[in-house]
C-alpha cells in the first residue's frame, strides 16, 4: 500500500502458556475503554489525547497478562521496538504531508486545484468522479497514501466549496484510492499478499478482479445515487468563490507542475520521502515566484512565512468565510496527534504480539474453521481482528497469511484464494479503524474523522462482505491442480 517497506519476514511470537481467554482480556478491556470514551463521554475523557492514553493502558494490561504467563519484559520490548521501527518512515511521511499541505496552500497550488475544479466538477457528478480520479491516481502510484495527500486534499477542498459533506467526499476518495491500491502492481500490499499465500503477483491481481470489480461498481452506483440527493448551495456561490480566490492568489496552470512532479516521481518508484520532500521544496520555490503578496500577509519575511507554513499552522484570510475554513493548514505540527496515535497503537500491538496473544487468537480462529466457508470466514475475522488489535495493516496480512497458508493447501484450495481474501479483508479495512496506522493517516491527511467517513467508505467495508458472498456461493473458488492437491 502505502509507503513503508512491508515486513515479509515478520516473525510471529508463540506462547503455549497463554490461553485464548487471557489473550482476549486486553482486547476486551481496550474496546470497552474506547467505547466509553467515544460514546459515554463524547470523546472528552482524558482530554484530546484520550485514545492515545487508552491504547497505552491496553498495552499495560497486556504486559500484566504477559508477566503472569512467563513472558520476559525483553521479549515485549523487542516487539514494541520492531513495531515502532516499522512506522518510522510513515511518520516521516506524515510530517512531510503536513509540510506539503502548508506549502501547497501558500504557493497557491491547493487554491488553483479548487479554482479549476469548481469549474469542472458539479455536485451532480462530483462523488463518482472523485472515486474514479482517486482510483486512477492510486493505480498509477500504487499508493492510497500518496493519492490522499495529493488529489484527496484537493477534492476535499472542491467538494467543501460545493457544499458536499466532507464525510461523503472522504469516503469517495478512500474508496477509489483503495481500489487502485489493491489493483496496482506497484502497491506493496498487492505484492505482500501473494508472497504470503504462495502465488504470483499477476495471478493474484487477476483473481482479485472477481470480487473487487463488482464491489467498486456497487460503490460507484451508490455515490451516483447520493449525488442526486445532495442538497447543496454550492452552485449559487461558485462565482463569488472564484472571484475571491482570483483576488487573493495568483491562479495559473503553471502551479500544477508541482503535483505532477510528485506523482511522476512516485510512478518512477522514487522513495516517498524524497518525492514528498521534492514537492515541499518545489512548492516553496513557486510560492516565492507566484505568491509574494500572500507570503507578506502571513509574515513580514517571505522566508519566515514559508518556514511557518512547513512547521506550524497557517491561515490565509479572505472575504469569504467558507474559504477561510478551507485555506488553513497545520503544517508538521498538525500531524502530531496522528503520529502520537500511531506510536501508541504500535506499543499496544507490539506487546500483544510479544506475549503471544496475536498468534493464540489467530490459531483459535483457525481451529473452528471446519468447512470451506468457515476457513474463509476465519481468515476474514483474523484480518479484521489484527487490524483492530495490532493496529497495522501489514501484520493483518502477514500473520493470517502464514497461519492459514497450510490450511488452504490442505483443503485443496489454490493460494490465490488466500491472497485475495487477505487483500479483501486486511488491506482495505485498516482505514476503517481510527487507531490503525491507515485510519489515523487518512483521517489526519484529509481532515475528516473515521466516524464521519466510515459509512461512506463503501468499497472498504463492502469488500470483506463480497469475499464471503463468493465463498458462501462457491463462486470463483479455485482448487489446486490434481498433482498438487493435498486433502486431509
Amino acid at each position: 500500500m502505502e509507503s513503508h517497506e512491508y515486513r515479509e519476514d515478520e516473525h510471529i511470537v508463540e506462547n503455549k502458556e497463554i490461553s485464548i481467554w487471557e489473550s482476549l482480556i486486553p482486547v476486551i478491556l481496550l474496546m470497552a475503554l474506547l467505547a466509553y470514551n467515544i460514546f459515554g463521554r463524547d470523546g472528552v475523557w482524558l482530554g484530546d489525547y484520550s485514545n492515545q492514553f487508552i491504547l497505552l493502558i491496553g498495552g499495560l494490561i497486556a504486559a500484566i497478562v504477559g508477566f503472569f504467563n512467563k513472558t520476559a519484559l525483553r521479549t515485549m520490548a523487542l516487539e514494541v521496538w520492531e513495531n515502532i521501527r516499522s512506522v518510522l518512515i510513515p511518520i516521516g511521511i506524515l510530517f512531510l504531508v503536513g509540510a506539503l499541505a502548508g506549502t501547497w496552500l501558500v504557493s497557491g497550488i491547493i487554491p488553483a486545484m479548487v479554482y479549476y475544479g469548481l469549474q469542472v466538477l458539479s455536485p451532480g457528478v462530483f462523488l463518482p468522479a472523485s472515486v474514479i480520479i482517486a482510483a486512477i491516481i492510486s493505480i498509477a502510484t500504487g499508493s492510497s497514501w500518496t493519492t490522499s495527500a495529493t488529489v484527496g486534499i484537493a477534492l476535499i477542498g472542491i467538494g467543501t466549496a460545493l457544499g458536499i459533506p466532507t464525510g461523503m467526499i472522504a469516503g469517495a476518495v478512500i474508496s477509489g484510492a483503495y481500489f487502485g491500491d489493491k489493483m496496482s502492481p506497484l502497491s506493496d500490499t498487492t505484492n505482500l499478499a501473494p508472497a504470503m499465500a504462495g502465488t504470483d503477483l499477476f495471478t493474484h491481481i487477476k483473481y482479485m478482479t472477481f470480487t473487487t470489480v463488482p464491489t467498486i461498481l456497487i460503490a460507484l452506483m451508490a455515490f451516483t445515487l447520493m449525488s442526486f440527493s445532495i442538497d447543496t448551495s454550492g452552485n449559487a456561490d461558485i462565482s463569488e468563490l472564484l472571484t475571491t480566490m482570483d483576488a487573493t492568489f495568483n491562479i495559473n496552470p503553471w502551479l500544477f507542475l508541482v503535483p505532477l512532479l510528485v506523482v511522476a516521481l512516485i510512478i518512477l518508484k522514487t522513495k516517498p520521502l524524497i518525492a514528498l520532500a521534492a514537492g515541499v521544496i518545489a512548492a516553496a520555490v513557486f510560492a516565492f515566484i507566484f505568491q509574494s503578496e500572500v507570503l507578506n500577509t502571513i509574515n513580514d519575511s517571505s522566508i519566515s512565512a514559508i518556514v511557518q507554513a512547513i512547521f506550524v499552522d497557517t491561515s490565509i484570510v479572505t472575504e469569504n468565510e467558507t474559504l477561510n475554513d478551507l485555506f488553513s493548514a497545520g503544517g508538521m505540527k498538525g500531524m502530531l496527534w496522528t503520529i502520537y496515535l500511531i506510536l501508541c497503537a504500535m506499543v499496544f500491538g507490539g506487546i500483544m504480539d510479544g506475549i503471544g496473544a496475536l498468534a493464540r487468537i489467530t490459531k483459535s480462529l483457525l481451529s473452528i474453521a471446519k468447512s470451506m466457508f468457515g476457513l474463509f470466514a476465519s481468515t476474514v475475522a483474523s484480518c479484521l481482528g489484527l487490524n483492530l488489535i495490532a493496529s497495522d495493516q501489514y501484520l493483518a496480512i502477514v500473520i493470517p497469511g502464514k497461519m492459514f497458508k497450510n490450511a488452504y493447501e490442505d483443503r485443496g484450495l489454490a493460494p490465490e484464494n488466500l491472497s485475495r481474501t487477505l487483500e479483501d479483508s486486511g488491506t482495505v479495512t485498516s482505514v476503517l479503524i481510527p487507531w490503525n496506522t491507515c485510519g489515523a493517516y487518512q483521517s489526519g491527511v484529509l481532515g475528516v474523522s473515521v466516524a464521519d467517513y466510515f459509512v461512506f467508505a463503501i468499497f472498504n467495508w463492502l469488500s470483506p462482505i463480497m469475499t464471503l458472498i463468493f465463498a458462501g456461493l462457491k463462486i470463483k473458488i479455485r482448487e489446486l491442480s490434481g498433482q498438487n492437491l493435498k486433502r486431509t
